[in-house]
């Protein structure tokens, strides 16, 4: 009868040491698999950050260097000269460089729309540039200045140089379009209203 007993006990402590090793198995692999995801998608554990357009910009880089001397004032649109001089400032500024950190970071941008995807009153597609004029009423800035948006779900009654914050993922990806070229890519997961002067 005792022996009956301390085996019965015997095999209830085995099962309970089993059933704690095992818990602490599955709660190590848990911590384990988190740890790994965390790894894999850093970006995931941080919250948005807000950027300003100078951020874009490596340190360093002037996009107007070159140009600084010139007596613009004095030139003629008409020149050959200065149709050359156009030429090579464009390049420059469509090849402007990036700061390749930022790369698949999670942040916030405002600036104004140029919309590049616009149909029944819906924008899927636009660019984000700083300055309220920019690839419409003015040359566009240079690449690094301007952020081509994709957005998930379309929105509606959104305008030409509308003012907005968009919050998403932000990618080096250089892309034409016939407003201008882009230096960054966002597909956004909110595109919020704003006014200009309450940024």
């Amino acid at each position: 009868m005792k022996d009956s007993r301390l085996h019965m006990t015997m095999r209830i402590g085995a099962s309970i040491a089993a059933v704690l090793l095992l818990g602490g198995a599955v709660r190590w692999l848990t911590l384990e698999y988190e740890r790994a995801k965390a790894q894999a998608h850093p970006q995931a554990q941080v919250d948005l950050i807000t950027l300003d357009w100078q951020t874009l910009v490596p340190k360093g880089w002037d996009p107007v260097k070159r140009y600084r001397n010139l007596p613009l004032g004095q030139l003629d649109d008409s020149d050959p000269k200065v149709i050359e001089l156009m030429r090579q400032m464009r390049e420059t500024w469509d090849n402007a460089p990036i700061n390749q950190e930022l790369d698949e970071t999670r942040v916030r941008i405002a600036g104004y729309v140029v919309p590049l995807d616009a149909h029944k009153g819906e924008i899927h597609e636009f660019l984000l540039v700083p300055y309220f004029g920019a690839c419409v009423h003015t040359p566009p800035p240079p690449a690094n200045q301007i952020i081509r948006v994709t957005i998930a779900q379309p929105v509606k009654n959104l305008s030409t140089m509308d003012a907005v914050s968009v919050s998403g993922t932000l990618h080096t990806a250089r892309s034409d379009s016939p407003m201008g070229t882009s230096a960054y890519s966002i597909m956004a997961t909110r595109v919020e209203r704003r006014k200009p002067r309450s940024w």
